[in-house]
């Protein structure tokens, strides 16, 4: 931005209340800072202070042009410390929650692959399926499934999640497969820990109610009897791929999956985020697809 060093002692004269504390704070004289003002009043075509022998105030067009101009600075100084804390080091301890199957699969060997990279980093991994209070709990980052309720958190997505509709070849030589939602009614079904199994409906998602014969709120649990031909079961990718490819557990109403599913990593909105997050976060993005790709080929 041309004359930007006029704009800078202007606000800064403002900011500190005299030209004198203006020019000690930018390493110039006082003169230099009035000549400045003044070039800017010029440069604008009015006057941006009232001066006087003991006091400055600002005139109803330096009142607006300061306070867009505070904006500016506000900026730069945001930018600066960016760019200092990309270089710095992850330190303290990093508090991070995640739904116990995914996370301990996961999250867990990239989380202990970032502390071998930074062994300064304290960390504390906690495994569960209830819903986290983030910010009331302490958390820094939790890894989240699904579809995201709206909230003031700040959420990267981590990879795509797909849920299926799976039943083993034993049960579906008990049972027709189904085509369409309403024939589940039909079937024994394994509810895991949500009651409503989700669906695409020409474009839409849409929330099945699902009355079951087997409940239970462990993923491998419900693995278990699907792969036992209890039932079936809705279960995401990366407990199904393996035996989806084996041709142990077959998919039915594919036409009705939903796809707009995920794995986020969220975590609190702060002006500065401290460089243990970030880089937590980043590292995440960066190295999930490999951990599945790997999972799934063994």
């Amino acid at each position: 931005m041309q004359h930007w060093n006029r704009i800078e002692a202007f606000v800064e004269v403002v900011r500190l209340g005299t030209f004198s504390a203006a020019a000690r704070y930018l390493n110039v004289s006082t003169s230099h800072i009035s000549r400045l003002v003044s070039q800017l009043e010029n440069q604008l075509g009015v006057q941006l202070l009232y001066r006087t022998t003991r006091q400055i105030r600002l005139t109803d067009a330096g009142a607006i042009y300061v306070d867009h101009c505070r904006h500016l600075f506000d900026g730069l100084r945001d930018a600066e410390q960016a760019i200092s804390e990309l270089q710095a080091t992850p330190n303290g301890l990093l508090k991070l929650t995640s739904a116990t199957t995914f996370g301990e699969r996961f999250i867990a060997p990239l989380v202990n692959d970032f502390q071998r990279l930074h062994p300064q980093l304290d960390i504390h991994m906690h495994f569960t399926n209830r819903p986290v209070e983030l910010i009331d709990e302490g958390y820094d980052i939790a890894i989240r499934m699904g579809v995201l309720k709206d909230s003031s958190l700040i959420a990267r997505r981590l990879c795509d999640r797909r849920e299926y509709i799976v039943g083993s070849k034993g049960y579906f030589r008990q049972a027709p497969r189904p085509h369409t939602l309403g024939e589940l009614s039909q079937h024994r079904c394994l509810i895991g820990s949500r009651p409503n199994w989700l669906f695409d409906m020409n474009g839409q998602r849409r929330e099945v109610r699902i009355e079951g014969c087997w409940t239970g709120n462990s993923g491998p649990a419900l693995l278990d009897a699907a792969r036992k031909g209890l039932g079936l079961a809705q279960l995401p990718d990366y407990y199904v791929t393996p035996y989806l490819a084996s041709g142990e557990l077959i998919a039915v109403l594919e036409p009705f999956q939903h796809h707009d599913t995920a794995v986020w990593a969220v975590y609190p909105r702060h002006r500065h985020l401290s460089p243990k997050i970030r880089q937590m976060v980043d590292y995440l993005v960066a190295n999930i697809d490999t951990t599945l790709q790997r999972h799934a080929a063994i």
